[in-house]
Protein backbone atom coordinates (compact mmCIF):
# COMPACT_ATOMS: atom_id res chain seq x y z
CA UNK A 1 0.00 0.00 0.00
CA UNK A 2 1.41 3.39 -1.17
CA UNK A 3 1.67 5.87 1.85
CA UNK A 4 2.93 9.39 1.01
CA UNK A 5 2.67 11.71 4.74
CA UNK A 6 3.19 15.25 4.68
CA UNK A 7 4.44 17.41 7.48
CA UNK A 8 6.04 20.68 8.52
CA UNK A 9 2.99 23.13 7.67
CA UNK A 10 2.33 25.67 10.55
CA UNK A 11 1.32 29.31 11.29
CA UNK A 12 4.55 31.70 10.47
CA UNK A 13 4.34 35.48 9.83
CA UNK A 14 5.22 36.93 6.62
CA UNK A 15 8.87 36.83 5.71
CA UNK A 16 9.21 33.92 7.43
CA UNK A 17 10.36 30.00 6.64
CA UNK A 18 9.06 26.38 6.95
CA UNK A 19 10.38 23.13 5.42
CA UNK A 20 7.68 20.70 4.39
CA UNK A 21 8.93 17.02 4.20
CA UNK A 22 7.08 14.20 2.45
CA UNK A 23 8.01 10.78 3.33
CA UNK A 24 6.89 7.72 1.00
CA UNK A 25 6.30 4.53 1.34
CA UNK A 26 4.88 0.97 -0.40
CA UNK A 27 6.54 2.41 -3.75
CA UNK A 28 10.15 2.57 -5.26
CA UNK A 29 10.52 5.90 -4.71
CA UNK A 30 13.88 6.70 -6.47
CA UNK A 31 11.64 5.91 -9.86
CA UNK A 32 9.25 8.60 -9.01
CA UNK A 33 8.51 12.08 -10.11
CA UNK A 34 7.90 13.79 -6.87
CA UNK A 35 5.87 16.96 -6.43
CA UNK A 36 4.40 19.69 -4.78
CA UNK A 37 0.76 21.43 -4.88
CA UNK A 38 -1.32 23.48 -3.02
CA UNK A 39 -5.14 24.45 -2.62
CA UNK A 40 -6.63 26.92 -1.18
CA UNK A 41 -10.06 27.65 0.10
CA UNK A 42 -12.32 28.36 -2.53
CA UNK A 43 -9.46 27.49 -5.46
CA UNK A 44 -8.65 24.82 -7.68
CA UNK A 45 -5.42 22.92 -6.39
CA UNK A 46 -2.50 24.58 -8.44
CA UNK A 47 1.14 23.18 -9.24
CA UNK A 48 3.70 24.63 -6.75
CA UNK A 49 6.83 22.78 -7.40
CA UNK A 50 8.06 19.03 -9.06
CA UNK A 51 11.56 17.26 -8.97
CA UNK A 52 12.00 14.27 -11.16
CA UNK A 53 13.57 10.64 -10.09
CA UNK A 54 17.41 11.37 -10.49
CA UNK A 55 17.09 15.57 -9.66
CA UNK A 56 18.06 16.10 -13.18
CA UNK A 57 15.05 18.05 -13.86
CA UNK A 58 13.28 20.56 -11.49
CA UNK A 59 10.00 22.68 -11.92
CA UNK A 60 8.87 25.55 -10.13
CA UNK A 61 5.55 27.60 -10.53
CA UNK A 62 6.14 31.37 -11.43
CA UNK A 63 4.49 32.56 -8.05
CA UNK A 64 7.15 30.85 -6.15
CA UNK A 65 10.32 31.15 -8.22
CA UNK A 66 13.51 31.60 -6.20
CA UNK A 67 11.53 31.60 -2.61
CA UNK A 68 10.80 27.84 -2.96
CA UNK A 69 13.11 25.15 -3.58
CA UNK A 70 12.60 21.38 -3.53
CA UNK A 71 15.01 18.60 -3.31
CA UNK A 72 14.54 14.57 -2.47
CA UNK A 73 16.37 12.22 -0.69
CA UNK A 74 15.96 8.71 -1.99
CA UNK A 75 17.84 6.85 0.71
CA UNK A 76 15.29 8.35 2.72
CA UNK A 77 12.24 8.40 0.54
CA UNK A 78 11.83 11.89 1.31
CA UNK A 79 11.06 15.06 -0.78
CA UNK A 80 11.59 18.39 0.91
CA UNK A 81 10.27 22.01 0.08
CA UNK A 82 11.52 24.84 1.76
CA UNK A 83 9.72 27.69 1.81
CA UNK A 84 11.31 31.00 1.71
CA UNK A 85 10.25 34.88 2.31
CA UNK A 86 6.44 33.60 2.91
CA UNK A 87 3.51 35.77 2.00
CA UNK A 88 -0.08 35.47 3.02
CA UNK A 89 -0.87 34.58 -0.58
CA UNK A 90 0.75 31.37 0.14
CA UNK A 91 -1.30 29.90 2.48
CA UNK A 92 -2.66 26.64 1.41
CA UNK A 93 -3.22 22.87 2.42
CA UNK A 94 -0.10 21.91 0.47
CA UNK A 95 0.09 18.28 -0.63
CA UNK A 96 2.96 16.07 -2.31
CA UNK A 97 2.12 13.30 -4.97
CA UNK A 98 4.40 10.85 -6.84
CA UNK A 99 3.99 9.71 -10.50
CA UNK A 100 5.78 8.03 -12.83
CA UNK A 101 5.86 10.71 -15.81
CA UNK A 102 7.61 10.22 -18.96
CA UNK A 103 10.39 12.55 -19.68
CA UNK A 104 8.32 13.71 -22.82
CA UNK A 105 5.55 14.75 -20.70
CA UNK A 106 5.44 17.74 -18.22
CA UNK A 107 6.01 17.72 -14.42
CA UNK A 108 3.75 20.69 -13.72
CA UNK A 109 -0.07 18.69 -13.93
CA UNK A 110 -1.28 17.06 -11.31
CA UNK A 111 -2.99 14.80 -13.47
CA UNK A 112 0.62 12.61 -13.70
CA UNK A 113 0.77 12.21 -10.07
CA UNK A 114 -1.11 8.49 -9.27
CA UNK A 115 -0.42 9.30 -5.31
CA UNK A 116 -1.19 12.05 -2.96
CA UNK A 117 -0.51 12.70 0.40
CA UNK A 118 -3.00 13.99 2.63
CA UNK A 119 -1.74 17.57 2.93
CA UNK A 120 -0.08 19.82 5.67
CA UNK A 121 -1.92 23.00 6.61
CA UNK A 122 0.39 25.95 5.69
CA UNK A 123 -0.74 29.82 6.92
CA UNK A 124 0.79 33.13 6.34
CA UNK A 125 -0.39 36.19 8.53
CA UNK A 126 0.50 39.30 7.21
Amino acid sequence: QVQLVESGGGLVQAGGSLRLSCVASGLTFSSYTMGWFRQAPGKEREFVAAIRWSSSSLAYADSVKGRFTISRANAQNTVYLQMNSLKPEDTAVYYCGAGIISILNPITGAGGYHYWGQGTQVTVSS
